[in-house]
């Protein structure tokens, strides 16, 4: 099954979002809400996944959540690629972000 890719303004409210992106482009700023889980560790951290929602994959560019979800998928979960990762959600769109470290979140 091939992955669809889902723009930023496709998410629905309340939806679990994935970033697969590394700790410290995580801690530079991240959705609010996101469940943070690196695309090395995704195998290992299959418990932590919402197993019967829908989950909207994303990472900076795209690259690292098409693989994700490609994975995602091929092992039976429900999961979308954010088409142009946090680029389009922050900088394209304009949609909030936080970051864990106190200062302006950024998409790095």
């Amino acid at each position: 099954m091939d992955e669809e890719a889902v723009s930023v303004n496709d998410i629905p409210e309340g939806a679990a979002i994935i970033d697969v992106r590394e700790d410290d482009e995580w801690e530079a700023g991240h959705i609010d809400g996101a469940l943070h889980v690196p695309l090395g560790d995704l195998p290992t951290r299959l418990d932590d996944l919402p197993l019967d929602d829908d989950m909207y994959v994303i990472c900076r560019t795209g690259g690292r959540s098409h693989r994700a979800v490609a994975w995602l998928t091929t092992n039976g979960f429900d999961a979308y690629h954010v088409a142009g990762g946090m680029g389009s959600w922050n900088l394209d769109n304009g949609k909030p972000i936080v970051s864990e470290n106190g200062q302006e979140p950024w998409v790095m």
